[in-house]
């Protein structure tokens, strides 16, 4: 008889590496993606970890596109980025992305929100050089803003960094939705009224106003790289 940590409800899910299924996507040579959220179960972004081999290679798609490297380097746009490296690629700008030797990305893409007409720029970085900010003043909660807060964006990616026995100061329920991939360490999260225990390499889908809690447990700090959908008028979140 096989278990699985896998959980899947109406608004979240629960994606342990026991689980995933991999599949090149097109457009995809020597590569294949693991995809983690869709629209096929409600998700309004497409998220999944690419695993290159030997000189593999993907292309961004039609819509916006942010690109965090777990392992290995790829190249983006003539930027060698490493473990921690980040990109972020306009929609309607697709770009070659490749790696020498394997490595492994996750990959978001949304179809962009216009408020203004203007697109963002291609922008690359490490969060290794982005200085923690306590979260609302708690020092064993720290964020790491990939993404510029900045109203062109409508989509915000961060770290967060808890120590160990560091929880969020509160439930959470609102409009947004969330990608969540775990990065490093474990502990408890609470998605509506199920509780999970939760470790590296798992990944949470949260729909929006889904109730939302995490805890970490152990003796080492717990690390996600989180997305949300903000910086838009709630009618135009649909």
């Amino acid at each position: 008889m096989h278990d699985t940590r896998t959980r899947y409800a109406r608004d979240h899910s629960l994606l342990t590496p026991d689980t995933f299924v991999r599949a090149a996507l097109p457009g995809m040579t020597n590569a294949v993606a693991v995809v983690h959220a869709a629209p096929a179960h409600g998700a309004r972004f497409a998220e999944y970890t690419v695993e290159l081999g030997e000189g593999g290679s993907f292309e961004s798609g039609e819509h916006q596109t942010f690109l965090y490297v777990l392992e290995g380097a790829v190249e983006v746009g003539g930027q060698l980025l490493k473990p921690g490296g980040f990109a972020y690629i306009p929609q309607d700008s697709p770009l070659r992305i490749q790696a020498d030797q394997a490595a492994r990305a996750v990959v978001i893409e949304k179809p962009h929100l216009s408020i203004s007409g203007d697109l963002p720029a291609l922008f690359t970085g490490n969060s290794a050089a982005i200085e923690p900010v306590p979260m609302i003043g708690d020092e064993t909660v720290g964020i790491q803003t990939l993404v510029p807060a900045e109203f062109t964006f409508d989509f915000a990616v961060n770290i967060m960094t808890f120590q160990p026995g560091a929880t969020l100061p509160m439930v959470e329920a609102h409009v947004m939705e969330h990608g969540l991939l775990m990065l490093e360490g474990g502990g408890i999260y609470r998605l509506g009224e199920n509780w999970y225990q939760v470790t590296a390499g798992d990944f949470i889908w949260m729909a929006p106003f889904c109730p939302q809690w995490f805890g970490a447990l152990g003796k080492t700090p717990a690390k996600y790289l989180i997305y949300k959908d903000w910086n838009r008028h709630p009618l135009q979140l649909k």
